[in-house]
């Protein structure tokens, strides 16, 4: 996800942070994390309509802070209406798959985000090189990109493969998933996992774009330091969006 750092030299560009500016707020990120964290968990305990109420909630703040990014990114009425109901429309559809998923797509897709974001930013930090794109996401880099691609990969072929084959299965010849997938499927679930990352990275590119044009670092302040409900879940819609039709795809 998203972490971008305003310059003082010029009004909406940004440079990279060094590391112990970064790192000073980590007591706070990590609590906030534990906090966000122990919530998931019990609105995916809950279920049902509780987390039906959670799911769109985050969707709602998450699109609050969209529109005021927009705002700021743009005077134009012209450009502020159609960003605005394209915005609806993405956030609503994401929130919709998400609630009407089963267990196993929602911790899918929550799965492949954090894998990702994760991936990315300890094998962007090890290896470093070329910026994917500088001007966006002074951040990101090829490596990093590879390294989400292999972790998202990974995470998918593990909760594939635990799904379909039962505990005392696993050594066996049989995987059959309720979503019609094999054991040589299961190399495209890789391929998928793989995918997804991508489809994250471009979900953070999106964000990280749309706050250096409107000159901001975070979509908003709610999360002690970790911004805005947007910037967590700015990879997880894309991936929510296209998670849910290749699931549809594959139980026709």
């Amino acid at each position: 996800m998203a972490d971008d750092r305003p310059a003082a030299h010029a009004p909406g560009s940004f440079d990279p942070v060094p590391l112990n500016v970064r790192t000073a707020d980590l007591p706070i990120r990590l609590a906030s994390a534990g906090m966000m964290l122990a919530v998931l968990l019990l609105a995916l305990w809950l279920g049902g309509q509780a987390l039906d109420t959670f799911i769109y909630l985050v969707a709602l703040i998450g699109f609050v802070e969209f529109m005021l990014l927009v705002f700021k990114a743009t005077p134009r009425f012209t450009v502020r209406l159609p960003a605005v109901i394209a915005g609806a429309f993405y956030f609503g559809c994401a929130a919709s798959i998400m609630a009407g998923a089963g267990t196993f797509l929602l911790v899918l897709v929550i799965g492949v985000t954090v894998a990702t974001d994760t991936g990315a930013y300890f094998v962007g930090r090890a290896i470093g090189g070329p910026k994917i794109a500088p001007s966006i996401s002074p951040s990101k880099t090829w490596a990093g990109l590879v390294g989400g691609m292999v972790a998202s990969a990974a995470w998918v072929f593990a909760w594939v493969f635990a799904i379909d084959a039962p505990l005392d299965d696993w050594l066996g010849p049989r995987f059959e998933l309720g979503l019609k997938m094999s054991a040589q499927n299961l190399v495209g679930a890789v391929f998928v996992g793989a995918g997804l990352a991508v489809v994250a990275q471009v979900g953070d590119f999106f964000e990280s774009w749309l706050k250096r044009r409107a000159g901001v670092k975070d979509s908003s302040r709610l999360i002690p330091g970790h911004g805005g409900i947007f910037d967590r879940i700015d990879g997880l819609i894309p991936v929510a969006i296209v998670a849910g039709l290749v699931a549809t795809q594959m139980v026709v």
